[in-house]
């Protein structure tokens, strides 16, 4: 028998329970897979809330990293003992699961199964930020809500070492100083700036040509103020609550702006997207250029105290639950 984090309601952590689950055998396709590390993202909040509604009950997570244990007919790029990965595949709060063997991505040898676990959503997720939506390169200045975040730490990181001029947003001393570490050159603590006015003071009112956004309600509006004329914002998450309708006649008056709401899942929908976005991320791994950082890890039966955690900001950078 085997175990997994079942939702049967949404509401708050508690509605996390830890159940006994039967796993099956792989059908065509698929791939029976033995998880030993699933990663932990903000989009599991908006599923357990309900604010992403998904059919009841469900298993969440989105992320994980493991071993194959047997394969279904039709599978010929996998077999057993073989280490691999996965994100943007809804079920991953569990000990063993069935999966779409085109779903996965091998690991090559020098990234652990935590370390996997942690980076593939939100190293993708950053890749088609600074790669796919808008090309960040030298002489670029951009701007980064929740910069200590696993999104945050990873897009700070790779958009350094493409010679952007990065600034972030932070809520603590702490904080700043981890993205500072990571690649950040302009921390900004919201709790005592006003991010729109350093914005303006770093870059000498000459304002940004893209904005990285995954607190939405709280920063949005003011985001929109940090762009120059035909500035693109991104809005990729919404952990201070969902953004208010927007008139989109504001997108003119602010001089021409873009507006855009993209997810992981359109950027690797196929297999070619999937494996050109990992082997993009694992070779920015493996090259030094981004470190990903594991600083919190739980069991997944207490994956109900790591959401606690999350929603208070009580973490930084990424978060596994340990199978």
């Amino acid at each position: 028998m085997s175990h997994a984090i079942s939702i049967h309601k949404t509401g708050g952590p508690e509605v996390l329970q830890w159940a006994d689950t039967e796993v099956g055998t792989p059908g065509p396709g698929q791939v029976r897979l033995k998880q030993t590390a699933v990663g932990l993202n903000y989009i599991d909040v908006y599923h357990r809330t309900g604010l992403y509604p998904l059919p009841l009950p469900f298993v969440p997570g989105m992320e994980a990293a493991g071993k194959v244990d047997a394969v279904g007919s039709g599978v010929t790029h996998l077999k057993p003992g073989d280490r691999v990965a996965y994100a943007s595949v809804l079920g991953a709060y569990a000990e063993a699961r069935l999966i779409a063997a085109d779903r996965l991505v091998k690991l090559p040898d020098f990234i652990d199964d935590r370390t996997a676990a942690a980076m593939m959503l939100q190293g993708m997720t950053a890749r088609y930020l600074i790669r796919d939506i808008y090309r960040v390169g030298p002489g670029d200045t951009i701007l980064i809500h929740a910069a200590a975040g696993g999104v945050g730490l990873i897009v700070c990181q790779w958009a350094a070492a493409l010679g952007a001029t990065v600034i972030g947003t932070v809520s603590n001393d702490e904080k700043a100083a981890l993205a500072k570490a990571n690649g950040c050159h302009h921390p900004i603590v919201y709790t005592r700036e006003d991010f729109q006015a350093r914005v303006l003071e770093i870059t000498g009112g000459k304002k940004l040509p893209v904005v990285y956004d995954s607190v939405g309600k709280d920063t949005f509006m003011k985001s929109l103020d940090c762009l120059r004329p035909r500035g693109l914002m991104v809005l990729f998450g919404a952990s201070s609550g969902p953004v208010a309708p927007l008139d989109l006649s504001l997108l003119s008056q602010k001089g021409s702006l873009l507006v855009t709401r993209p997810t992981l899942a359109t950027f690797v929908a196929t297999k070619p997207l999937l494996e050109e976005n990992s082997a993009d991320l694992f070779g920015a791994v493996g090259s030094g250029k981004v470190k990903i950082h594991v600083n919190q890890t739980y069991p997944l039966k207490d994956a109900a105290q790591a959401h606690r955690d999350l929603e208070a900001r009580k973490t930084t950078g990424s978060t596994v639950l340990t199978v």
